[in-house]
């Protein structure tokens, strides 16, 4: 897909789970939000299929998870294949994820799908670049 097709990246912020706490995840959809991007949060406590609905009718291009309740090794492969059920894969939509995530999880959740892994202290200036950079790579037809 060459870069001008995409008109607005579109990014579904969600956090599923009983996670109650969404100051990172807030801060994550307003500094992408700044960088020009359409942002859709869907607040706290959100299940697998509620964000892959969401993800559905808002035709994202990006589905941002956050966990910081140590949940995400069941979590976030859940989302992705309620994702996947809807027609939403990681050849079509770039998965990411963030919280309190320890380093030697990310290579697992890369493996069930998700793209890059953000954790404490992430710059959401690399995150938004990062962004940029892969969503024109996605096959969305």
């Amino acid at each position: 897909m060459a870069e001008t097709a995409v008109e607005q990246i579109r990014v579904l912020v969600a956090k599923p789970g009983l996670d109650g706490h969404d100051r990172g995840a807030k801060i994550v959809a307003r500094a992408l939000r700044d960088a020009g991007m359409e942002v859709i949060y869907t607040g706290i406590r959100q299940t697998p299929d509620m964000i892959a609905e969401a993800a559905l009718q808002e035709d994202v291009h990006v589905v941002a998870l956050s966990v910081l309740s140590g949940a995400h090794l069941e979590l976030f492969p859940r989302v992705v294949e309620a994702c996947g059920q809807r027609g939403i894969t990681p050849d079509n939509t770039l998965f990411l994820g963030g919280g309190i995530i320890p380093v030697e999880d990310a290579d697992r959740l890369k493996a069930a799908g998700f793209s890059a892994i953000f954790g404490p202290g992430a710059h959401t200036g690399d995150i938004a670049e990062f962004v940029r950079a892969q969503v024109p790579e996605l096959d969305r037809s």
